[in-house]
């Protein structure tokens, strides 16, 4: 996007907030106005004539669509509640929000070379594999919640697992499987998990007391058995970390259709991880979308490791561009955003870091 047409913008964002209500005296001119104040890339996301119409008009629909598009929303073409939210943020707040990204990408794009590359945008939802630089692959993802959020870190891809099981790790243990045991909630039974001494041995769950433990001294190890029913799907992609966060399948792939999605635990859930799986071990010979499916299929966990490891990015930005170049902003679901605005309006510090 044009500097230039940026200060332009920022000169003329002095128009009042749009009114939530529907009775407004004209609310379709008054989107209309918000629509071609507020666009941002190339001729705008209106692209109809500026008769003066108040007719909510085709047009004036797919302006709205394009909009959403552009904002992570649900492109319905109605304005409700955030749609309006996303009108009403002033052209000086987007500029900022560029500001903060571009310092993130200065961290982190000199790490883009030749070869694969997979990116995961935490607040974009979503997954890239680039290869050479460019987009070979994407996927929606679903991401950790506010409280639990996905870090950003960079990391490499050293295999991939079939059939995984899944084994409680310590912060789920500690915030939600041991609480709910403790209230008699019998989560195991929900969640179809073993007990098992260290040793591997089974304990049976019934016999442990519950209450006596926390997450420091729990002398068991909890497992879900791979199926249709665990947590990570029928595939999980590894990367060493300290964060123990991994790339993974699920089984509830309806939640791939919400707009906003921070429902995980820090880990990453992909859809159509398979098509990912087939592209990572990059070897047509032995593992086609045939030999993929059919290693799922064999209903047995085995693990494959790739022949060369490809990086991984995760990456927290809240302004993006999509496949077209048009300017993608998203909502800033893990506060971060302010931290590193007022450090960038700041008097410089030597040292000073800032978590973004």
């Amino acid at each position: 996007m044009d500097r230039r047409r940026f200060l332009a913008l920022a000169g003329a964002a002095a128009c009042a907030p749009l009114a939530s209500r529907a009775a407004a005296d004209d609310p379709a001119r008054a989107y209309r106005r918000a629509i071609v104040i507020d666009a941002l890339g190339g001729p705008g996301d209106y692209g109809g004539a500026d008769d003066g119409s108040t007719l909510y008009d085709a047009p004036l629909v797919e302006a709205v669509r394009t909009f959403q598009r552009r904002h992570l929303l649900a492109d319905d073409g109605e304005v409700g509640a955030a749609t309006l939210r996303e009108l009403n943020v002033p052209v000086t707040a987007r500029i900022d929000q560029l500001r903060i990204n571009l310092e993130r990408g200065r961290w982190v794009l000199n790490q883009i070379g030749d070869g694969d590359l997979l990116v995961v945008d935490i607040a974009g939802y979503g997954v890239r594999l680039l290869h050479d630089r460019q987009v070979v692959w994407r996927a929606r993802a679903i991401v950790g919640q506010p409280y639990r959020q996905t870090p950003v870190f960079r990391a490499e891809i050293d295999s991939v697992v079939f059939n995984p099981t899944w084994t409680v790790p310590p912060g789920i243990l500690a915030k939600d499987v041991l609480p709910q045991e403790q209230r008699g909630q019998d989560v195991l039974a929900r969640k179809h998990l073993r007990a098992y001494a260290r040793d591997g041995t089974p304990v049976d769950p019934a016999q442990i007391d519950w209450g006596r433990y926390s997450v420091r001294d729990f002398p068991y190890v909890l497992r879900q058995d791979s199926g249709d029913d665990n947590s990570l799907g029928r595939v999980k992609i590894n990367f060493p970390n300290p964060y123990l966060v991994y790339l993974h399948d699920t089984p509830t792939r309806s939640l791939f259709d919400r707009s906003q999605r921070t429902f995980s635990s820090g880990c990453i859930r992909i859809e159509r991880p398979l098509e990912l799986v087939e592209r990572l071990l990059a070897d047509p010979a032995h593992w086609d979308a045939a030999a993929v499916r059919a290693a799922v299929d064999a209903g047995t966990t085995r693990t494959v490791r790739l022949a060369r490891r490809v990086p991984v990015l995760l990456i927290y930005w809240t302004a993006d561009e999509d496949g077209d170049g048009r300017l993608v902003f998203k909502r800033d679901v893990y506060r971060r955003d302010a931290r590193l605005l007022r450090a960038l309006d700041g008097q410089f510090r030597f040292g000073t870091r800032v978590r973004a």
